[in-house]
């Protein structure tokens, strides 16, 4: 069985997210909006990670034995500007994605080991990161317009 390796990189991947979103706020202070809902999107990865613990219990964690093509890795440091801003929030969304994306498979593995607690546990986690990338989309929509046409 292959889900204890999708249960650490979906571990591995709430984490690297959470630590991107508080890299962000902190990074783009300056946006209140940005500053407090990074933060609170944070919390809520934080939170994700936490729910996978005891499925990672039951069903382990091991690591991949094939190559990384792709992987988790947090935002070391961001950008600044109104265009800095839009590139972060990019950056975030291409992370989120495969957040979302691994939910997504995990989901299929649960619903075929008819694991009802495991499926409340995704379904929940899954619908607040889709809830991120609407914001994120939408954060980037109301940006770019000024990050992209006003000249600094």
């Amino acid at each position: 069985m292959m889900l204890p390796v999708y249960l650490g990189l979906l571990q591995g991947a709430e984490r690297a997210l959470a630590e991107s979103f508080r890299q962000v706020a902190d990074g783009h202070g300056a946006e209140p909006d940005v500053y407090h809902l990074c933060q609170t999107l944070a919390q809520q990865c934080d939170q994700h990670e936490q729910a996978l613990a005891p499925a990672v219990e039951r069903y382990g964690e091991r690591p991949d034995d094939e190559p990384d093509r792709l992987h988790a890795v947090a935002m070391c440091d961001t950008r600044t500007g109104p265009v800095g801003l839009i590139r972060d929030l990019q950056d975030l969304y291409v992370l989120a994605s495969m957040v979302d994306v691994t939910w997504m498979m995990v989901k299929q593995a649960v619903l075929g080991l008819r694991d009802d607690e495991l499926i409340g546990i995704v379904a929940q986690c899954e619908a607040q990161t889709s809830v991120q990338l609407s914001w994120l989309t939408t954060r980037m929509k109301q940006a770019a317009p000024q990050a992209l046409i006003v000249a600094r």
